[in-house]
């Protein structure tokens, strides 16, 4: 987690997003928690998961990915392995939402068809998920977010530069 937590911290810091505030969207356990902040000081964390237990347990915010409204938006979203557990309608209501909850850059990643096939170790991989193309996750988060590549979003309307050959697309 630590070596993600670098890397999301050298990525916003190139593009010149600032992260004072991060939301870990479906945290779980709260892995990404200390190596984000140790790599990103000074900003504020969120882990909103949807586990009542897990909430009770670690001081999670307790909410859905497709309702949750805080009160102002989050310069950074992460959101890691988690829409593959959601049916289809509650996944595109989550990406949809993530349109309120991010007002700079999204760092997203979810277990795919071609992922399973090619990437995962079986053995090891919850196959109990809703499996989708990486084409489906990438039509509905396009609505509002612009691709950069290694699983980097950047909410449509933020002041923020990538060169176009640092870009997808």
């Amino acid at each position: 987690m630590t070596a993600r937590a670098n890397l999301i911290a050298a990525y916003t810091r190139h593009i010149g997003c600032p992260v004072a505030s991060i939301l870990d969207a479906g945290c779980g356990l709260g892995l990404m928690r200390d190596p984000l902040l140790r790599a990103l000081p000074g900003a504020t964390y969120v882990g909103l998961e949807y586990s009542e237990y897990l909430c009770d347990r670690y001081g999670w915010v307790q909410g859905s990915l497709a309702t949750y409204r805080p009160r102002k938006p989050f310069d950074l979203v992460v959101c890691f392995d988690v829409l593959q557990y959601l049916d289809d309608t509650s996944a595109e209501k989550a990406m949809r939402n993530f349109a309120r909850l991010c007002r700079g850059v999204l760092f997203f990643s979810a277990l795919t068809r071609r992922d399973w096939r090619e990437n995962a170790d079986q053995s090891r991989t919850d196959p109990d998920v809703t499996m989708r193309t990486g084409a489906w996750y990438r039509k509905r988060l396009a609505k509002n977010f612009r691709p950069i590549g290694a699983g980097f979003w950047i909410r449509r309307g933020a002041p923020l530069v990538t060169w176009e050959l640092e870009s997808v697309g």
